[in-house]
């Protein structure tokens, strides 16, 4: 499977799910991309810039082994309404990736039609966006190539999941060892 992974990030994501999970990834020896949904400068839910690597309109979704999204709001519903984001997040997931969110950034997967059938987990209060699907409130889940995250506590064991879907379970264990990380 690919080692590189895009990170998207849309106006209005959660500043703590992201910078969280792309360190955990990072430190992990991934190549990720953060790509800016609308321009190389995005500003979180909290105010705080990133400056992307890349904008999403850039990429070719067949250079990546994986889409992370992470959530907050109104970044969460900027991911669920791009249809260059889900054409893109598809293209990744039919070609065996992973597509992974956190918080209330299922709500772009199942629009997306990804989660259907799958176990989830999602911020409470947007199951109305989860067409069909029930959280089941754990911190995370993963089933099969599809990985959520609950919110921005959980971004350390997301940024695992990921991970370990990818192939390195082993050193995602030796990594939350070091940095003092329950796994």
């Amino acid at each position: 499977m690919k080692e590189k992974i895009v990170m998207v990030l849309a106006p209005g994501f959660e500043e703590a799910e992201a910078v969280v999970t792309a360190d955990v990834l990072r430190r992990l020896e991934f190549d990720l991309v953060l790509a800016g949904l609308n321009g190389l400068e995005a500003v979180g839910a909290h105010g705080i810039r990133l400056l992307a690597d890349a904008q999403l309109k850039n990429l070719r979704a067949a250079d990546f082994g994986a889409v992370v999204l992470p959530g907050g709001m109104p970044g969460a519903m900027n991911l669920r309404n791009s249809d260059e984001l889900m054409e893109f997040t598809g293209a990744v997931y039919a070609a065996g990736g992973v597509a992974a969110a956190i918080c209330a950034a299922p709500i772009a997967l199942a629009r997306f039609g990804l989660t259907a059938g799958k176990t989830i987990t999602a911020y409470p209060g947007f199951e109305h966006y989860l067409e069909g699907n029930v959280p089941t409130g754990r911190p995370t889940e993963r089933d099969g190539r599809i990985v959520t995250g609950k919110g921005p506590g959980a971004a350390f064991e997301f940024g695992g999941r990921i991970a370990e879907a990818l192939g390195k379970r082993a050193a995602v264990a030796k990594l939350f060892t070091g940095m003092f990380v329950k796994g």
